[in-house]
């Protein structure tokens, strides 16, 4: 059996647990930090979705470069930028500023994050990637749950300066990390089409955007609900980062014995009840079933939709199908932080969360309708992509 921890696989693994820690290290904070700036949910919502917006307007963009001139030079650079961007955090004087710093952050994050996902299917046997992808997806999990608690345990002790200090160094780290693993390349012969976007998996964007919008709602406005009714945002980040840690690898093992659709057709319909759940949560206990709940669903979700992008586009596609189906997701949370930081705004929380439920209930309907039919004509023999020489620093 072919092996999954390289010596790249690890390294670009730990590079991302430090990297996703800096950025998860905001989730919780960013949106208490507008408020003190005198912003309110609309905003709080804004600053979320011209994160992602921006993302998805590169996205598309690095996914075809990508499959073009290969992944090393794009992590590199975007992460010099994103690591450029979280030092600018602690200049910004006002809402306007905060704005313009966001889209510049998203457009980072699209250049490394699109790379190092493509590079990462690269890196893993492709009878073994929903297993590989769900244990990279672990290190970014780990990362939900060390990201969010530092990020707050660092606010209330120390400063917003300091947390933006901590972001900046944990990005250098992953630079670092990342800078010093051979990455599979893909060279491309003769001149083919630009394509933006690989159809053949439109409907597995198409779920993973109904899914993503819940998400959105999620991770922006569950900070300010839990300080409404006096729980410890960091429980909530904790009890899912947990349960996602331990669900992932799990759940790509049955994705890769049995078929995405066994995974992602209960997961949404658990994902769904976490969010009934939290819309009916009035104190800690809720709070924390939700979490686990929504842990289940959202980490059996992910990489086994990254998993069946890969399955259904085309070996030499697999930069631009991994770059639409980010690209969907970033459109999802991006929108879904606008639309329900609106609905939070004019009504409730509860509210919020029922409407995510409702867009979960779509990405089920669509998976099970499109996606199933498409995974099932595939069947469950992997593509066989062959070796591939590797980029050198």
């Amino acid at each position: 059996m072919e092996r999954i921890w390289t010596r790249p696989f690890i390294l670009m693994t730990v590079g991302m647990f430090f990297l996703f820690t800096g950025f998860y290290s905001l989730y919780p904070t960013l949106p208490l930090f507008i408020k003190q700036m005198g912003g309110n949910e609309a905003q709080v919502g804004l600053a979320a979705g011209s994160f992602m917006l921006s993302a998805v307007i590169f996205r598309p963009i690095v996914g075809v470069l990508l499959d073009r001139f290969g992944r090393r030079p794009f992590i590199i650079w975007g992460l010099l930028l994103f690591t450029l961007a979280m030092y600018m955090y602690d200049w910004i004087g006002g809402i306007v500023v905060l704005m313009g710093l966001r889209i510049l952050h998203g457009m980072s994050w699209a250049v490394s994050t699109t790379a190092v996902y493509t590079a990462i299917a690269d890196m893993i046997p492709s009878a073994r990637r929903g297993e590989g992808l769900g244990w990279f997806g672990t290190a970014t999990t780990m990362a939900m749950a060390v990201g969010p608690i530092l990020g707050i345990w660092v606010t209330q002790n120390l400063s917003y300066h300091a947390l933006f200090l901590f972001a900046v160094l944990l990005s250098a780290a992953a630079l670092l990390l990342t800078f010093g693993a051979k990455m599979p390349l893909r060279p491309k012969s003769g001149t083919r089409r630009i394509d933006f976007f690989e159809k053949s998996v439109l409907p597995v964007t198409a779920s993973g955007f109904f899914h993503a919008f819940a998400y959105g709602g999620i991770t922006t406005f569950v900070p300010l609900f839990a300080n409404s009714i006096k729980v410890n945002p960091g429980a909530f980040f904790l009890a899912y980062a947990a349960t996602l840690a331990l669900i992932r690898p799990v759940a790509g093992k049955l994705s890769d014995r049995h078929g995405e659709t066994v995974v992602i057709v209960p997961a949404l319909v658990i994902t769904i009840s976490a969010l009934i759940t939290l819309s009916l949560s009035t104190g800690l206990f809720g709070v924390l079933i939700s979490a686990v709940l929504y842990g289940i669903g959202f980490g059996s979700v992910n990489p086994a939709l990254q998993a069946a992008t890969i399955r259904l586009a085309h070996p030499d596609r697999k930069g631009v199908a991994t770059a639409s189906l980010l690209t969907s997701t970033d459109l999802g949370i991006g929108l879904g932080a606008i639309m329900l930081g609106w609905v939070s705004q004019y009504t409730s929380y509860q509210l919020v969360f029922t409407v995510s439920a409702v867009s979960v209930s779509f990405s089920l309907l669509l998976f099970t309708f499109f996606v199933k039919r498409l995974l099932k004509n595939k069947g469950l023999r992997p593509l066989n992509t062959g070796s591939l020489p590797s980029e050198t620093n």
